[in-house]
């Protein structure tokens, strides 16, 4: 493993909490206000700084402070790991930390290449790669643990490769490996790296990531694979409730929307068909508890028409909306499910919608970023191109060529995330 000129940045490292995006979806929080962020850009007008990566990575961003953590993997066997920061203002690589990769597996475009995102705050930056490699350094890029998943509890096998990113409280790192076999849920102490706990995983086919939702003056950390729902006590490990009346929510991430209540989506498979059953996964629930039963979890509405994709689905000033596979916005009321409408964007959107003041942003996977307005009507605000889009060669899956896999913010910057580069784009 190696250290690029970390010793040269460690005084110069932000440690500021104020305007920190410090996980996957910052933990749900995806509406923000402010009236800095950019409307309007090209490539030739508003990126303030763009950075060629080290390798090839599908995970987000995370920012603390003035530093930018990006993880990506490189290699005919993805055999190299690796972890940049880079500075929010400048666009300067700061520090580079290589790992190898436990265990290599051929890189291809149909499985995750550095898919899990990591999580960040005041002591430095964790991250978790498909390998079984979990890191967590320091804000100056220095080693402070690590841990060898696949030597501890065995090989990692899943369909299409491990996407879970990792979530986090004051205390502890959760890690999700929902493998073939065997599948496990651990929380690790963040400044040790040392097991608090251990607990099984679903058991099903998932690519969603742990969410801890407020419930009443605690927490549950939520899991989501096809056809299960379950809540664990992020504390112990204990499973609190499971749910069952669910299909198809083997990607979007449970976002919380108040206490006791998430959104969750869920989506049809490629070639199938039954758009109506599916939208009947995509809605509210709502986690209750008394005193006979202990908790539980419900639908407070389903959807009629609404399917999901890659992406989770996002709520602001009462209404949510989500986005399918082939790009159709639907936007509903947020307490009842009524539709407000349906509206079809420019092209596929893999990454999670973003709310900055009154306007959504919708980041298409060939670099069209589309904002509209977060009223009960579709009105488009501005698109804006990123790169110029080619497309696809005869025979060549979507997913192959340049894709928009992630958005973070900083104070006034929205950083944009390709699989082999990263821009940050300001006003």
């Amino acid at each position: 493993m190696t250290v690029f000129s970390a010793a040269l940045i460690a005084s110069s490292v932000s440690l500021s909490s104020a305007n920190d995006w410090t996980g996957f979806q910052n933990g749900g929080k995806i509406a923000v206000t402010g009236k800095n962020y950019p409307v309007n850009w090209s490539p030739q007008s508003g990126v303030a700084w763009e950075q060629e990566l080290a390798g090839y990575g599908q995970s987000s961003p995370v920012i603390f402070g003035e530093t930018i953590f990006v993880t990506s993997v490189s290699g005919d066997m993805k055999e190299n790991c690796q972890i940049e920061a880079f500075n929010t203002r400048t666009g300067d690589k700061v520090w580079q930390f290589d790992t190898e990769n436990s265990t290599p597996t051929k890189n291809s475009t149909y499985v995750s290449k550095a898919a899990p995102s990591p999580v960040c705050d005041r002591s430095g930056v964790v991250t978790l790669f498909e390998g079984g490699n979990v890191v967590a350094l320091s804000p100056a890029g220095e080693l402070r643990w690590q841990r060898d998943l696949v030597a501890e509890y065995g090989v990692i096998e899943s369909r299409h490769g491990l996407s879970s990113s990792l979530e986090q409280n004051g205390k502890a790192v959760f890690v999700w490996i929902e493998r073939s076999e065997n599948p496990y849920v651990l929380a690790l102490e963040k400044s040790t790296g040392k097991t608090i706990w251990k607990a099984e995983g679903l058991g099903v086919t998932s690519w969603s990531s742990p969410r801890l939702v407020p419930v009443a003056k605690s927490e549950h950390l939520v899991l989501s694979g096809i056809g299960k729902l379950v809540g664990l006590d992020p504390a112990t490990g204990e499973q609190l409730w499971e749910f069952d009346k669910i299909a198809g929510n083997s990607t979007p991430t449970p976002i919380p929307i108040g206490s006791n209540r998430f959104l969750i989506g869920a989506t049809v498979g490629r070639g199938e068909s039954g758009r109506g059953k599916a939208a009947e996964s995509n809605g509210v629930i709502a986690i209750s508890n008394s005193a006979e039963d202990g908790y539980s979890a419900e639908y407070v509405w389903q959807a009629k028409a609404a399917t999901s994709s890659f992406g989770s689905p996002i709520a602001h000033n009462g209404l949510a909306w989500f986005v399918n596979r082939t790009g159709v916005i639907y936007c509903l009321d947020l307490e009842t499910g009524e539709q407000k409408y349906a509206s079809r964007t420019p092209g596929s959107i893999w990454a999670t919608p973003i709310v900055i003041g009154d306007s959504l942003y919708l980041f298409g996977k060939n670099g069209t970023t589309t904002v509209i307005s977060t009223g009960p009507k579709y009105e488009v605000i501005a698109e804006n191109n990123l790169w110029k889009a080619e497309p696809a060669k005869e025979g060549q899956p979507a997913f192959q060529g340049p894709v928009l896999y992630a958005a973070s913010l900083t104070n006034s910057q929205l950083i944009l995330r390709r699989g082999d580069r990263i821009f940050a784009i300001s006003r």
